[in-house]
């Protein structure tokens, strides 16, 4: 005999739709389908918050429009957390992040630049000369890892 589904949640979740929920507790968040506990994960972990929503979606259980009001997350959140999913699968949201290459301010890049900045060659010639670009300097200037260009004095 068929037997009514009825979600029964405790006072103290936040539900998500009428059979989604998800509580806050002691650093972790729980989800729950009905009173049956789904998934939890440490307050602080991202990616398997990632997962887990992106998860409510492609599997048709919380439209994206109910994501957004129940974790205060954009749409466009969410629809780059379903591209990850869709294309990577799960493991999307644990890989190591990408870094960038080499460094084009190398040690030796940096004494050069800087023994034609103290001769008084501006940024963008020497950006110019050396290929490489201008605001790569202003940023190393900024930082402190190049001084700046002595100032030109006035005539009087």
């Amino acid at each position: 005999m068929f037997q009514t589904f009825l979600p029964i949640f405790p006072e103290d979740l936040t539900l998500i739709n009428k059979s989604l929920a998800f509580q806050k507790r002691d650093g972790v968040v729980y989800y729950f389908n009905g009173m049956m506990p789904i998934y939890s994960h440490r307050a602080d972990d991202l990616a398997a918050f990632h997962l887990i929503a992106s998860q409510m979606f492609v599997l048709g259980n919380a439209p994206q429009m109910e994501l957004v009001r129940a974790f205060g997350i954009s749409v466009i959140s969410v629809k780059r957390l379903v591209k990850v999913y869709r294309e990577k699968g799960p493991a999307g949201f644990f890989e190591k992040r990408k870094t960038r290459g080499v460094a084009v301010l190398t040690p030796d890049v940096v004494a050069a630049i800087q023994e034609l900045l103290d001769e008084g060659e501006s940024v963008g010639v020497i950006a110019r000369d050396l290929n490489l670009k201008s605001d790569t300097f202003k940023k190393a200037i900024k930082a402190g890892r190049l001084r700046p260009p002595p100032k030109k004095k006035q005539r009087v």
